[in-house]
């Protein structure tokens, strides 16, 4: 049987190699070989409004990659100083894509600027700087350099079915959840009470962290989306 085919959205940003350097469509491979140990074929996808329908046809899940800062215009808010870098094309893109992909019960999970997407594409907002909030910047202590904590995790959420009671975990984020989305709930906190996770109880598999697992040597999340994704495409064909 052909492994799950699992869409994994992609950064636009220049890059460069040998004599070129242009606009392209990337992603840290980190998140590639997440997929292919989890027994999944993992396919980038560009952000974009249109042929959401046909790219979804030819998934059976897909992974919402970390990334810069919404625009937060996107859930009506003012732009923070600390908030740069943004990419409003992807941001619409993947928007777009998402609550299609929802709409069709396709397992999701969303890592960092993801589980963000997920947040504001269910009508919630975010705080644009966590630090503000928490009085310093421990989920983002250098530029580059994933910091390393822990998280709690809630009893009876799928988060705690693949977890556990307690996870450590690797995080590079400066904004986090504010208003929650409409049928999410929580679903894990750092232990200085940022809210770190979400998921939709309602769905097949949609789940957000604001941490990398890509970066971590446990496979659960990954292998919950692939095994969800296997299900998903038994269960339209």
């Amino acid at each position: 049987m052909a492994s799950p085919l699992i869409g994994i959205t992609t950064y636009v940003e220049p890059a460069q190699w040998g004599a070129w350097e242009l606009p392209s469509a990337l992603i840290p491979y980190m998140y590639v070989e997440a997929i292919e140990r989890a027994g999944g074929r993992a396919l980038l996808v560009p952000p974009s409004t249109e042929g959401l329908e046909e790219t979804l046809d030819a998934l059976d899940g897909l992974l919402f990659s970390g990334g810069s800062d919404l625009d937060p215009g996107t859930y009506e808010q003012e732009p923070h100083p600390e908030t740069t870098g943004t990419r409003p094309e992807r941001d619409r893109g993947e928007l777009a894509l998402l609550t299609a992909a929802l709409e069709r019960d396709m397992p999701v999970l969303a890592v960092c600027r993801g589980s963000q997407v997920l947040n504001v594409a269910r009508g919630g907002d975010l705080v644009q700087h966590l630090p503000e909030v928490v009085g310093d910047e421990k989920h983002k202590q250098t530029p580059g350099v994933f910091a390393d904590h822990e998280v709690d995790v809630k009893a009876g959420t799928r988060l705690g079915s693949l977890l556990g009671e307690r996870a450590p975990v690797k995080s590079h984020h400066h904004q986090g959840f504010g208003k929650v989305g409409d049928g999410l709930v929580e679903s894990a906190w750092a232990d200085d009470g940022t809210l770190e996770a979400v998921e939709d109880p309602a769905k097949r598999f949609a789940v957000g962290v604001l941490w990398h697992p890509e970066d971590g040597e446990d496979v659960a999340l990954f292998r919950a989306l692939v095994d969800e994704a296997r299900a998903y495409r038994e269960a339209k064909s």
